[in-house]
């Protein structure tokens, strides 16, 4: 009798009170709902799945709910594949226009080849050495190096590089969701098409002699990328070069002749790059031994004379 009392009936009461508020749950979960449009679940399951935030919201569901009411614009999502994106326009009933292909690019290689103003020792953090005295980075618009991207990025396709200090893009595993455009607090990260075979590695507007200052690799517009581009694609604008990806052949001609060698290539660009400067060491290689063949040949007829 007293185990049932103190340990039957207890168990009976709980149980008893749980059909209640599970009953009341049901039943308040039937008359409160919200409807839901099924047509949002079908936009959802087109998209990407990245939940990475790059379209201003909070993932792929918030977005989807969005897209439906009409308040974001299906653009905003890139990692969505052009064919999903044609599914969702059907469901929204509305026309897509044809979208290019993007990758994230870094616009800055200067990391520890850009003077400091100091040494940060702070939380390791972009975003909060920003707010002392706008970063560590003589360069207002460098690279800290500090990893904020790094954190942002949801695929895991961003890093700093070794040799450089900066932050560089995995061109292969980016999915341009735009986390890691939106988390850089110096706003230095871009997207450029997917077939790009360049890119400047450079946003700093001031003067070029103010730039050479405060870094080895920072574009001092010069402008010999604007005068041997065949095709007029690359020009300067407020202290800067700037590549018109729409006239872009990727000749390598801009990258293989900069001075401050901040036009980096990317994707196929790497290898043809590297065959234009292994070409061009060969014919000075060729030329300095045709130099001193004629020096020699020069000696020796002064000898025999």
């Amino acid at each position: 009798m007293e185990i049932f009392l103190n340990v039957i009936v207890p168990v009976l009461i709980i149980a008893v009170i749980a059909a209640i508020f599970a009953f009341c749950l049901s039943y308040l979960g039937d008359k409160l709902a919200v409807d839901r449009d099924a047509r949002i679940d079908d936009i959802e399951r087109n998209l990407a799945g990245a939940n990475c935030g790059g379209c201003g919201y909070a993932g792929c569901s918030q977005f989807a709910e969005a897209l439906f009411k009409g308040e974001a614009q299906l653009s905003r999502c890139n990692p969505t594949s052009p064919e999903n994106k044609k599914n969702i326009a059907k469901i929204l009933g509305m026309s897509v226009g044809e979208s290019v292909a993007t990758v994230a690019v870094v616009h800055c290689a200067g990391g520890n080849r850009a003077e400091d103003k100091y040494s940060y020792q702070g939380f390791g953090d972009c975003q909060s050495a920003e707010l002392l005295a706008g970063g560590s980075k003589a360069c207002d618009y460098g690279c800290m190096g500090l990893c904020t991207c790094v954190r942002a990025c949801p695929n895991n396709c961003i890093a700093i590089c070794k040799d450089t200090g900066a932050s560089k893009v995995d061109r292969d595993e980016c999915i341009s969701c735009g986390a890691c455009v939106a988390a850089c607090p110096k706003k230095i990260i871009g997207r450029i098409p997917v077939t790009a075979k360049v890119y400047i590695a450079c946003s700093n507007t001031t003067k070029g002699k103010e730039v050479a200052k405060v870094c080895k690799v920072g574009c001092i517009a010069c402008g010999k990328c604007e005068r041997v581009c065949p095709k007029g694609a690359i020009a300067l604008s407020n202290n800067l070069a700037a590549i018109d990806y729409t006239k872009c052949i990727g000749c390598m001609k801009c990258a293989s002749e900069c001075p401050r060698h901040c036009i980096q290539p990317i994707g196929d660009g790497v290898r043809l790059l590297e065959k234009i400067m292994a070409a061009k060491e060969k014919a000075k290689e060729k030329a300095k031994e045709a130099a001193n063949a004629a020096t020699e040949k020069q000696k020796q007829d002064d000898e025999n004379q």
